[in-house]
């Protein structure tokens, strides 16, 4: 899973990156200390993955993984060259999904590019600017198509998908407000338009609010992702940069004393995976536990081809365990005897959690 990181100079993505990836990104107060993207890749938190370590002991322990992409603050003409431009928006379009960093704490020591905190007004900037970017490469899209189109007939309908995004794009909505059928979507694959992406709006608020988040700046980010569908969690970036330098230990008596259940990165990922749709399965044994992205709703002859495509291609059945029946056993083993794993055939749809077996021809 690939996270773009977008927003205003100076909300905290910087911060932010730099406590969820401990990478170090430059983050002072002045607006484009970002110069170049900074990329970092996270292990993603799973406490089913540590418990299988526990029972197997095994010589190889490999989470599943988020990389996120930090670029440059964006301000108003950003898409027509103004701040740092459009130049790092291309290093966002092969996200999987985009990280709104929205600031919702007023300090006046810290420079507001707009001189001050107003959510809706800062969320509108930095939507106008992705979609003028969209828009500019659609209708060169548009363009090249319709040339196309002359010459083959065949290309028309490609051309009045694109021609139907340039019409949203340019009345000032995002692309994913669009709805497209199933032939349209045959087109759209390939576009990586970024305001097609899922959003999760990060409202970065105070220290002092952590405790109690339930504020107007807030509440505004909220209403917003409820209309437009996307997702919201509420972090404190500074407390989030603390959290970044403590050990395991220390860090869960920070999060105890100040009431918190889970740190910014755990509901950020938890957010994302919800947003995208996936769920994760395991495998376990004394080489390796490791846990697999997917989609919800994937096949296990596909879940088998995420680990080798010769496990989908020789596919035969998956003997699939819940991960809380074998923790309840104690082992696999046990699990079976229980009767408790299951022979799945091509056609079972995984679920979050199962620890499977692939036996494949090869």
């Amino acid at each position: 899973m690939k996270l773009g990181i977008v927003g205003l100079p100076n909300v905290g993505k910087s911060t932010l990156f730099n406590a969820i990836t401990r990478a170090g990104a430059e983050a002072a107060n002045y607006p484009f200390c970002t110069i170049e993207p900074n990329v970092g890749v996270v292990t993603v938190p799973d406490e089913r993955l540590d418990k299988l370590a526990e029972i197997y002991n095994p010589e190889k322990y490999t989470p599943a993984v988020v990389e996120f992409v930090d670029i440059a603050g964006l301000v108003a003409g950003a898409s027509k060259g103004e701040g740092l431009g459009n130049k790092f928006l291309s290093n966002i379009r092969e996200c999987d999904a985009i990280v709104h960093v929205v600031r919702c704490f007023d300090d006046a020591n810290v420079v507001h590019v707009n001189g001050n905190a107003d959510p809706a007004r800062d969320i509108e900037t930095i939507d106008i600017e992705l979609i003028l970017s969209d828009l500019e490469i659609m209708e060169k899209r548009v363009e090249r198509t319709r040339k196309m189109a002359r010459a083959d007939k065949k290309i028309q309908a490609e051309l009045e998908c694109y021609e139907k995004i340039v019409s949203v794009l340019a009345e000032g909505k995002s692309a994913r407000t669009i709805e497209f059928t199933e032939d349209e979507l045959e087109f759209t694959g390939d576009l990586q338009l970024i305001s097609m992406k899922p959003v999760l709006y990060c409202a970065n608020i105070a220290e002092d609010d952590i405790k109690n988040p339930d504020i107007p700046y807030v509440r505004t980010v909220e209403e917003i992702a409820k209309k437009e569908g996307s997702g919201v969690v509420v972090i404190s970036a500074k407390i989030e940069e603390e959290l970044g330098q403590l050990d395991p230990e220390d860090r869960q008596v920070f999060l105890d004393d100040l009431g918190i259940e889970s740190a910014g990165l755990d509901k950020m990922i938890q957010a994302s995976y919800t947003l995208l749709g996936l769920i994760s399965f395991l495998t376990a044994g004394p080489k390796e536990v490791r846990a697999w992205t997917i989609k919800e709703g994937t096949k296990a002859p596909q879940a088998a081809g995420k680990i080798h495509s010769d496990f989908e291609r020789g596919f035969i059945r998956a003997e699939v365990v819940a991960y809380d029946d074998l923790m309840a056993c104690g082992s696999y083993n046990a699990a079976k005897e229980k009767g408790l794993v299951r022979s799945e055939g091509k056609e079972y749809v995984m679920h979050d959690g199962d620890v499977v077996v692939f036996r494949f021809n090869v």
